[in-house]
């Protein structure tokens, strides 16, 4: 690269930088302006604000003397808001306003434009764009089209630009390290650089190397469905993060962070990518995983968790009964089931008062059952209540006359009356009404608790219902169909039964549990959400995503994941795709594959593709390194030799190294034995830990979804790892690994390895 170009391209950065200082001089002086005010506004409102109370036109004075005091305190309060976060994005710039610049000629327009490409827009005066943000429909032809005429859409349509020059920056505290031409979106050797460095803690941006099919991602506004199956380290995820980004950025003003939720595998991946919308100016949206959104509305339940539901060891009829449940045949049922509440079968409990009944289940179903059979679950109930709480009024006043309310009255001492009349005019008169008065008080006092059963719904019985469903079933589902007896599913509804008296419910009952409930309270789901992204898709149920689907019923969905790393699902996952297909508008239903896996070095990659059989296509990205290593060991001991000198290899080389049992017990016991050894390793063994850096200890099912340095596959022995259907959760492992793969086994090596080529890995004595 001539020194002159880079020379040219440096004395720009300087005047951009130099303009950006000026600017966070101004965002500065306004944020010290905005508080001055504030504090002057505040002063002066203790000191001149007299309220007048004497007549109504001093209380109106007054009050709109408050509201033009709030509103001026207000329109500080945004103007130090958007000086402060204009202040932190020019921070952000300073030290590399762009990594991208290219030169178009639009068509009609009298001569070429130079644009330059950042992480966010700025600006030296009004439409005088220094820097354009990435997100911008012009700069979609950085990533999505090479030299000459690329097409890019804007609000206004398709437009066309001749481009004549992509040019790539690397940029260092202000100062460009590299510059390079290219006629692709991102030249190879600036993706390489970015994919060579050392994994962190926390995942980065991807924008400075988006590639045109993850751009194809990011910028999709027409899709109710989009779904992207991409193998591991494809760039799924990063590209969906920055998607959010860019819908944000897209509807400002009409779509805000809190709009936006995202499931993820677990609390761990949560915690990785938190830092990833931050960085680019944007607040992080709703993060949860599928456990905690169930969760949080059984609070008095225990939900199965992660690690409970990977340590099932199910029988062949379990499994069928399982594949049922979760299926969209199912889900189907309860709705069908819930039709036919409206006509019999809701199960009432009785609403107690001091003892006694209230008002009895048989009554509530008297009133229940007397409206109209065209009414829907939600109006009837709501009618129900209605007459309930018309009921709990009307007993008020005999209420009053009886023997434990006069005894009430006659217990209060004079401060409790006198509680009792704050705030109202006491009528010292008589005796009479004084008594009518205080029992009243105390009436409906005591009545709050009927009133609070009755409005939350607490003379229904879910568990009953629940039950009273599942035995319902074999009359709505043919369970013969599915290779299910009558006795195996007598047997699961006695489990279920035994789980409800236990307060424990397992993740596949309680969709269904919580389904029903809403159905018969006529709970319309969070109508506020936009959009929701589900990831690692391949492990959710049919059902799971049909209640979803019911739970946020406006949103638009992107869901991703890959099919060849389905580790609780398994080969169930394969129908996904069918299934999705019958919940939403074919029309509007997009499918993105992206195929090529950047995460690991091309040795990685080949090796871990070929432990799958019929997995989804996977090619790699020509990024070498060493080839994996495997080791069979005939004792724990020597095992554990190799594997310290596999770590002291890995430190050597500076690179963080994640061993990944298969369950948290073989773990457990390798942590103990490491720590024996002297052997320095966190041991996570929860979701809700965080990542550490150095080496990590981490059983397999909370690794979806991250990248380490280095991987050591620890016991990957024929006895630990023995069944066909566990390829996929041995390519979830192997494919975590970015740099280094090690394979350890004791007495004999998995078969899952057996379709390996030799070529493509070491044996390692």
């Amino acid at each position: 690269m001539p020194g002159s170009i880079k020379e040219q391209e440096q004395q720009h950065l300087d005047g951009v930088v130099s303009k950006i200082k000026d600017a966070q001089v101004e965002a500065k002086r306004r944020i010290n302006t905005a508080e001055s005010d504030e504090t002057g506004i505040r002063n002066n409102f203790q000191n001149d604000l007299r309220i007048k109370t004497d007549s109504y036109t001093g209380m109106m004075e007054t009050a709109i003397s408050v509201r033009q005091q709030q509103q001026m305190l207000a329109e500080r309060q945004n103007s130090w808001q958007h000086a402060t976060s204009q202040l932190a994005t020019l921070k952000r710039l300073q030290k590399t306003p762009y990594f991208a610049r290219i030169d178009f000629h639009e068509l009609g327009e009298p001569k070429s434009e130079t644009i330059y490409i950042g992480l966010a827009s700025f600006s030296d005066k009004p439409d005088h764009f220094l820097v354009y943000d990435w997100r911008a429909p012009i700069s979609s032809v950085y990533y999505d089209g090479g030299i000459g005429e690329v097409t890019y859409q804007t609000p206004d349509g398709e437009q066309a630009v001749d481009v004549k020059l992509k040019r790539q920056f690397q940029i260092e505290d202000s100062k460009i390290k590299t510059v390079f031409d290219t006629e692709e979106a991102v030249g190879d050797q600036m993706l390489l650089d970015a994919l060579s460095e050392q994994s962190d803690t926390k995942m980065k941006s991807i924008v400075t190397t988006i590639q045109k099919e993850q751009n194809q991602i990011i910028r999709d506004t027409k899709s109710d469905l989009l779904f992207v199956q991409g193998s591991a380290g494809s760039g799924k995820t990063a590209a969906v993060l920055q998607r959010v980004a860019y819908l944000l950025y897209r509807y400002r003003g009409h779509l805000t962070a809190g709009q936006v939720i995202l499931f993820s595998p677990n609390q761990l991946f949560n915690d990785y990518i938190d830092q990833v919308l931050p960085e680019l100016g944007e607040h992080n949206m709703v993060q949860m995983t599928y456990y905690q959104f169930l969760g949080r509305r059984v609070p008095n339940m225990k939900v199965e968790t992660l690690t409970e539901r990977f340590a099932e060891n199910e029988s062949t009829s379990q499994k069928r009964i399982n594949d049922v449940i979760n299926s969209l045949a199912f889900f189907k049922a309860v709705t069908t089931y819930s039709n036919h509440l409206g006509k019999e079968d809701m199960i009432f409990r009785n609403i107690p008062f001091r003892g006694k009944n209230f008002i009895s289940a048989e009554q509530i179903s008297e009133i229940y059952y007397s409206f109209n059979e065209n009414y829907r679950l939600s109006n009837r109930l709501q009618g129900t209540k209605e007459r309930l709480i018309k009921q709990l009024n009307r007993r008020i006043t005999s209420e009053m006359k009886t023997k434990w309310v006069e005894q009430a009255v006659q217990d209060l001492s004079q401060e409790q009356i006198n509680d009792m009349y704050a705030g109202e005019a006491k009528e010292s008169d008589s005796d009479d009404k004084e008594f009518k008065f205080l029992a009243r008080k105390i009436v409906v006092k005591e009545f709050q608790s009927v009133r609070n059963a009755i409005m939350k719904n607490r003379f229904l019985s879910i568990n009953s219902q629940f039950v009273h469903f599942l035995r319902s079933v074999p009359q709505i589902i043919n369970l013969e169909k599915y290779g299910i007896s009558r006795e195996d599913w007598q047997e699961k509804i006695k489990q279920s039964i035994d789980h409800i008296k236990d307060r424990h419910v397992r993740l596949s009952d309680i969709s269904t549990y919580l389904y029903l409930y809403d159905l018969m309270t006529g709970k319309k789901g969070e109508r506020a959400m936009r959009y929701v992204f589900i990831d690692e898709i391949q492990d959710y149920t049919p059902f799971q995503l049909a209640y979803l689907k019911f739970s946020f019923p406006k949103a638009r969905f992107t869901l991703l994941g890959d099919l060849n790393q389905a580790i609780f699902t398994k080969e169930n996952s394969k129908t996904l795709l069918e299934e999705l297909s019958t919940m939403f508008d074919k029309d509007k239903t997009r499918v993105i594959q992206l195929t090529k896996s950047y995460r690991s070095t091309q040795q990685i990659t080949d090796f871990t593709k070929h432990i799958l059989t019929n997995g989804e296509a996977v090619d790699s990205f020509a990024r070498e390194g060493a080839l994996p290593t495997v080791s069979v060991q005939p004792s724990m001991d020597q095992a554990l030799d190799r594997l310290e000198a596999q770590l002291a290899f890995n430190d050597s080389e500076r690179e963080t190294t994640a061993i990944i049992g298969k369950n948290l017990e073989d773990c457990r016991a390798l942590a103990d034995q490491l720590n024996g050894r002297g052997v320095k390793a966190t041991l996570i063994q929860s979701e809700n830990q965080r990542l550490a850096p150095g080496t990590i200890i981490v059983p397999s099912y909370l690794a979806k979804g991250l990248e380490f340095d280095a991987v050591v596959v620890w016991e990957a022995s024929k006895v630990t790892y023995h069944d066909d259907d566990e390829r996929q959760l041995m390519y979830t492992i192997c494919s975590r690994a970015m740099h280094q793969l090690s394979v350890i086994a004791i007495g004999e090596l998995s078969p899952l390895f057996d379709q390996v080529p030799e070529k493509d890995y070491e044996i390692v004595k």
